[in-house]
């Protein structure tokens, strides 16, 4: 079943990036939001750990998350907005939230 994966803690604060990661299928998406988009800062250990991600499974990054912590989503990472990310949500089966 497809599932949207939405990551929102800092990838420097716990494990939830990586776990979910593991979890990641085939036919899923990866969300980031909140402090989970400093996982796309130039070479840390977040953004090596996404590049290792299939290139067939989509990224995405909210838009206004980014924005409030001057980052970019570089090439791999589609932004999203809000309106994009609640179609997101009613296209993919199944959304599961990394608390």
């Amino acid at each position: 079943m497809a599932t949207l994966h939405i990551l929102s803690h800092s990838p420097y604060g716990d494990s939830s990036l990586r776990s979910c990661l593991r979890l990641l299928g085939r036919e899923d998406a990866l969300l980031l939001s909140g402090d989970a988009v400093y996982a796309l800062q130039p070479d840390s250990q977040g953004w090596q750990a996404l590049h290792q991600i299939p290139s067939d499974i989509p990224l995405y990054a909210l838009a206004e998350d980014l924005a409030a912590r001057q980052l970019q989503a570089g090439e791999r990472v589609q932004e999203v907005d809000y309106p994009a990310f609640v179609e997101l949500c009613c296209h993919y089966a199944k959304v599961n939230s990394w608390l």
